[in-house]
C-alpha cells in the first residue's frame, strides 16, 4: 500500500517522469501546480500541460497561487540584492520559502505527509545527497531548506540520468511534446539577462568609474548593476596589458573595482544565515561557492552568529550574497550566505 505524496508539477519533463515513477512504485500521487511569477502566458501553458499529464495518469492536479509571496520573498529579494551590490541566488531562496516551505504547508492542509519534486538530488530521509547525474545535480540549490523537512522529501529522479528521463517520456505518446521541450532557464522569471528585470525597477545604465584597489580611476563602466565579481568584459581599462576582472562593487559611488585575475583569489571568507543538517562547530568539508564551480577542501568554523571558511586552495570570483554549500563527499552538510 503506497503513501500519499504531493508532487510539484511544473508542466515540464522532469516532474512528468517523476509522477510516472512514483505511480510505478505504488504511491498515491496528487499534483500541484504552483503559480509563482506573473507571466500569464507561460503560467497558462505550463498549467495546461500539468493538467494534461494529470488526466493521462489519473491524478488530481491542484492549482496553488503563491505569486504574491513569491514576489515578496524571491523576486523583490533578487532586485534588492543587486541594487545594494550583492549577487543573489533566487533559486536557493525559492526552494526554502516556496517549494519546500509553502508547498509543505499546502501538503499539511490536505493531510499529505510526503512531498516530491523533479529535482536531481537524493535523500535517505535524514540527509541530502548529490544526484547520480552530476551534470544535472541540484543539491547545491537545496542546501538552505529547513532540516525539519528532509524526512518528508522524495526525489524520484535522484538516481537517474537526463537521457533516461527523455527516453521514458519519449516512449509515451502523450508525453512526446513535453520530451521535446528545451531545458528551462535556471531562474524562472529571467528570460535572457538579469539586467532586463532590474531595468524595470531602476535606472541601470549610469556610466561610472572603474578604479583599481588603491582607488585610482583607470577606466569606465556602464553602470554597476551590469557586473558581478569575476566578470571580465563590458568595461574599459586604460593602458592595461593583462585582462582585468571585477573585484568588488561600490554601489553608493557607482564604481567597480577592477584588477588582474590573481587579485580575485580568496582563501578565506565569512558566512551568515547558516543552515546545517546536523550540529557542527568546526569541521572539514568540500565547499562550492557557486553552482557551477568545483568543490574545494575547506575548514569551517561556526560561531554564534557567523561562520568562517578557510580554503586549502584559492577560489576566484567569490561574490557577496552567493551561497557557500558544504559537502562531505556526496552528502550535503549545509551552507551559508557569503558576506
Amino acid at each position: 500500500m503506497g503513501y500519499r505524496v504531493l508532487l510539484g508539477l511544473s508542466g515540464g519533463i522532469d516532474s512528468a517522469v517523476a509522477a510516472i515513477l512514483l505511480q510505478e512504485q505504488g504511491e498515491k500521487v496528487e499534483g500541484v501546480y504552483i503559480k509563482m511569477h506573473d507571466d500569464d502566458r507561460k503560467n497558462e501553458s505550463d498549467y495546461t500541460r500539468a493538467c494534461q499529464l494529470g488526466k493521462f495518469l489519473g491524478i488530481k492536479v491542484h492549482f496553488h497561487d503563491l505569486s504574491r509571496v513569491f514576489r515578496r520573498e524571491v523576486y523583490d529579494y533578487f532586485v534588492e540584492q543587486y541594487r545594494i551590490g550583492m549577487t543573489p541566488n533566487p533559486c536557493i531562496v525559492c526552494n526554502r520559502q516556496i517549494k519546500f516551505g509553502k508547498m509543505m504547508e499546502f501538503a499539511d492542509s490536505m493531510g499529505i505527509e510526503k512531498v516530491a519534486t523533479g529535482h536531481y538530488a537524493r535523500t535517505d530521509g535524514r540527509y541530502l545527497y548529490t544526484a547520480a547525474d552530476m551534470e544535472k545535480d541540484q543539491s547545491y540549490f537545496l542546501a538552505d531548506i529547513s532540516p525539519e523537512t528532509v524526512g518528508r522529501l522524495v526525489f524520484p529522479l535522484g538516481n537517474m540520468r537526463k537521457d533516461d528521463i527523455r527516453e521514458i517520456a519519449g516512449k509515451i505518446p502523450d508525453l512526446k511534446e513535453i520530451a521535446a521541450q528545451k531545458e528551462s532557464s535556471e531562474i524562472c522569471f529571467v528570460d535572457n539577462d538579469y539586467t532586463e528585470i532590474l531595468g524595470k525597477h531602476m535606472e541601470i545604465d549610469c556610466e561610472g568609474e572603474a578604479v583599481d584597489e588603491e582607488g585610482n580611476v583607470v577606466g569606465t563602466h556602464k553602470g554597476y548593476m551590469h557586473y558581478t565579481v569575476g566578470k571580465r568584459r563590458g568595461f574599459t581599462v586604460r593602458g592595461a596589458h593583462d585582462p582585468h576582472y571585477v573585484l568588488r562593487l561600490d554601489p553608493e559611488a557607482n564604481r567597480i573595482v577592477v584588477g588582474t585575475r590573481e587579485k580575485l583569489a580568496k582563501n578565506f571568507f565569512s558566512i551568515d544565515r547558516i543552515n546545517l543538517f546536523e550540529d557542527l562547530e568546526r569541521f572539514e568539508c568540500q565547499v562550492k561557492v557557486r553552482y557551477r564551480t568545483r568543490a574545494v577542501p575547506a575548514i569551517v568554523n561556526i560561531g554564534e552568529k557567523r561562520g568562517s571558511v578557510e580554503l586549502e586552495e584559492p577560489v576566484y570570483g567569490l561574490a557577496r550574497g552567493q551561497f557557500a554549500v558544504f559537502y562531505d563527499k556526496d552528502r550535503v552538510l549545509g551552507g551559508g550566505v557569503i558576506v
